[in-house]
């Protein structure tokens, strides 16, 4: 199979993953990834909500992942005669709309999973000094993590970005004392030293 990262919202979407979209016999993905590749899909294209199976579907056919796959996405299912496709990542897009050198970033995510290592890594890398790219949980977003800086004694800046490259995106920054609140549930943490 081949893996496609489609980009974490419109436009993101790479020239090597629009061949690889445009010239596959089948397309496979979540409803949000066929939408983002929509206008490069040239066959059918399967929304799927469980992607435990990956492994059943044939060699030739493309899995699409939204941002890139190897963050947080559909990468870690690829074998070792699977090809992956970078796509623009969350990451990349936060930094740049925040203006964070990604050389001094810690990246980690809680997003779909038990938060408890999320803040334990979290704790550890800023007691490492570093800058912390976060994919937030429901139960440690920028309240939590401004508690957790609180009770570490670091002063940081604190800044959310939401729904990147739609028409509503939102990027706000705040500060450990007053941290700044997400309006949707599509967003990531960037925490600056």
């Amino acid at each position: 199979m081949i893996i496609v990262g489609v980009g974490v919202g419109p436009g993101m979407l790479t020239q090597e993953a629009i061949e690889a979209i445009s010239s596959a016999p089948v397309v496979y993905g979540s409803k949000r990834a066929i939408e983002l590749a929509r206008d490069h899909i040239k066959c059918e294209a399967h929304p799927i909500k469980s992607f435990k199976n990956l492994h059943l579907l044939p060699a030739d056919a493309v899995i699409l992942s939204t941002g890139d796959p190897m963050f947080s996405g559909l990468g870690k299912f690829a074998g070792e005669n699977d090809r992956v496709i970078t796509g623009v990542s969350s990451i990349q897009a936060a930094c740049a709309r925040f203006h964070v050198e990604m050389s001094n970033l810690a990246m980690i995510t809680a997003h779909g999973r038990d938060p408890a290592p999320a803040k334990e890594a979290f704790i550890r890398e800023i007691n490492l000094g570093k800058n912390i790219f976060l994919l937030p949980a429901d139960s440690f977003g920028p309240k939590e993590v401004a508690a957790v800086l609180q009770e570490m004694n670091v002063n940081a800046r604190i800044c959310i970005y939401e729904d990147i490259g739609y028409p509503h995106e939102r990027a706000v920054c705040g500060t450990v004392d007053e941290p700044p609140e997400n309006h949707s549930d599509m967003y990531c943490i960037v925490i600056v030293r």
